[in-house]
């Protein structure tokens, strides 16, 4: 299985594009934009089905990962979550998954009231930044970078959420994380 490619983009056509990796052409589903005759590197997920074998390639993990979990929910095909993935950042996602927003999440195309609603089902407590910092409008984007950073340290959001609530406001990401890791580390 192809898990990432890195070459030249030779040819650009509507969701696709032909990476050229050492003389071989890939033909890879992508969101992103490209500019023909660049260096491009892309996660790549392989889908298997009975007529083809298809490859959908991302520009960065988070947008992979993503596309990812939405392939575990039941009904969701991998056209529904690369547009899905195209539409949505993976931190507005999982930030409508843990506010339980189905409003936000029918917005999304291929998203209809039943899948969004098996979406959050399936998908709730699946993504890894503490719960109470991912409200993109209730909290700050650096409030939010540092609850990430602080639990891919493998911080549980019982540890993160706390120390976070204790914080100064106005800090900057980097201020925030080291103000944590001084609370964290505290024995």
């Amino acid at each position: 299985m192809i898990g990432f490619l890195s070459g030249t983009v030779k040819f650009i056509y509507g969701g696709e594009i032909i990476l050229d990796v050492g003389g071989v052409g890939y033909r890879i589903f992508t969101s992103g934009d490209f500019e023909t005759g660049a260096a491009a590197e892309l996660f790549i997920h392989t889908a298997v089905s009975e007529n083809a074998v298809s490859l959908y390639g991302f520009k960065n993990r988070d947008e992979f990962e993503l596309f990812e979990s939405l392939l575990t929910v039941s009904g969701l095909g991998t056209k529904t979550a690369a547009a899905i993935v195209a539409k949505i950042s993976p931190a507005e996602f999982e930030a409508a998954v843990a506010n339980q927003d189905l409003a936000a999440l029918t917005k999304l195309p291929g998203v209809g009231k039943k899948s969004a609603q098996r979406i959050l089902l399936e998908l709730q407590g699946k993504f890894t930044v503490a719960q109470e910092f991912k409200s993109v409008q209730k909290k700050s984007s650096a409030q939010f970078e540092a609850a990430e950073a602080l639990a891919a340290l493998s911080y549980t959001d019982a540890e993160i959420s706390p120390v976070l609530r204790r914080a100064p406001k106005n800090l900057t990401t980097e201020q925030l994380i080291k103000f944590a890791l001084k609370q964290l580390t505290r024995f």
